[in-house]
């Protein structure tokens, strides 16, 4: 890319419009709106904020293409937009937005983590005490899965196999979505205690209870459950220190059959480290947020699969957002 003062100023500035998005769904504006256009000083009023602050986010919000402004002086939201940030839309994204905005406080010291190499969160969104982050984080991660876990199951070819275990699988959704998919399969989703109402929640929306269950435990410390031909690690890998990624891949080999796939879902750096921009940015929210995370490249997980085990490794041929690809390791 040629850089020119314009284009750096505007990528310097362009949290300026993530914080206006972030913030219309903190005081969920879109939600208000999903009946229909209102007046906005009314608006204002119902959602307990100061009119001028609001007409400055309303008109910010106008500009860039999420709200409109009516002929009868109403203010409304496309369609398209309210189906994305309207908690009575099932498409709705909120949650993984207001997990954005947690992240806000970190990533404003990044300088500081380059620095010293340690996070500048005090604790990760995963292991927080507060009911409401640990709720974006983890309906977060269900809006971000269910984009793509239909696609994903399609493209993991599962035939044959019965026993799926789901490490730090979070609420479940690829478990979900690989059960929908291979009717002869059950599977375990394997994550922390207070993961548990969510993980069951989102389960029982789609009629499986019966089929996925939940085990709650450590994935470091604990033993994960055996006798599974399928384990399903997605995004965890990046969260843990190397030895820690390499003992959690040598944990999931364990639990595994002769022949069973392990199989890994992350967002990967290339070979040459020279990109995408997605995997190299998410490195930096690990650097903030975790104590020893990082991504890697496709070589990187491989050499980890095998040294869990794995006789062959081989990189799911599916096109998935996000730098996000699925490596898969055949146990001997």
């Amino acid at each position: 890319m040629e850089w020119d003062a314009g284009k750096l100023l505007e990528l310097s500035g362009g949290y300026w419009a993530g914080c206006a998005v972030q913030a219309a769904v903190r005081l969920d504006i879109f939600t208000a709106l999903a009946a229909g256009a209102k007046i906005e000083a009314e608006l204002a009023q119902t959602l307990d904020c100061d009119r001028r602050g609001f007409a400055m986010l309303v008109t910010a919000l106008v500009a860039l293409g999420l709200l409109e402004r009516c002929a009868d002086g109403k203010i409304a939201a496309p369609e398209n937009v309210l189906a994305l940030l309207s908690k009575d839309s099932p498409e709705y994204l909120g949650f993984i937005i207001r997990h954005h905005a947690h992240l806000m406080p970190g990533w404003a010291r990044l300088a500081e983590a380059v620095r010293y190499g340690k996070p500048t969160r005090d604790e990760s969104s995963s292991h927080t005490d507060s009911g409401a982050e640990r709720e974006a984080f983890l309906l977060g991660m269900f809006n971000i899965a269910r984009l793509q876990a239909e696609k994903v199951a399609e493209a993991l070819d599962l035939s044959g196999r019965t026993k799926l275990i789901d490490i730090g699988g979070g609420p479940g959704t690829y478990a979900v979505y690989f059960c929908k998919r291979n009717p002869n399969l059950v599977a375990t989703i394997f994550d922390l205690p207070t993961t548990e109402p969510f993980a069951k929640k989102i389960v029982a929306r789609y009629g499986l209870s019966e089929r996925v269950g939940f085990v709650s435990g450590d994935f470091l410390s604990d033993t994960l459950p055996k006798g599974r031909d399928v384990a399903w690690l997605s995004q965890v890998l990046h969260g843990e220190t190397v030895d820690d990624a390499q003992k959690l891949l040598n944990n999931a080999a364990a639990c595994l059959v002769p022949g069973g796939l392990l199989c890994v879902q992350e967002f990967v750096l290339d070979d040459d480290r020279g990109g995408p921009p997605h995997a190299a940015l998410f490195a930096l929210n690990m650097l903030v947020g975790t104590q020893g995370g990082q991504t890697y490249t496709a070589q990187e997980l491989e050499a980890m699969m095998r040294q869990a085990g794995a006789v062959e490794t081989w990189r799911l041929d599916v096109a998935l957002p996000q730098s996000c690809r699925i490596l898969i390791g055949r146990m001997g």
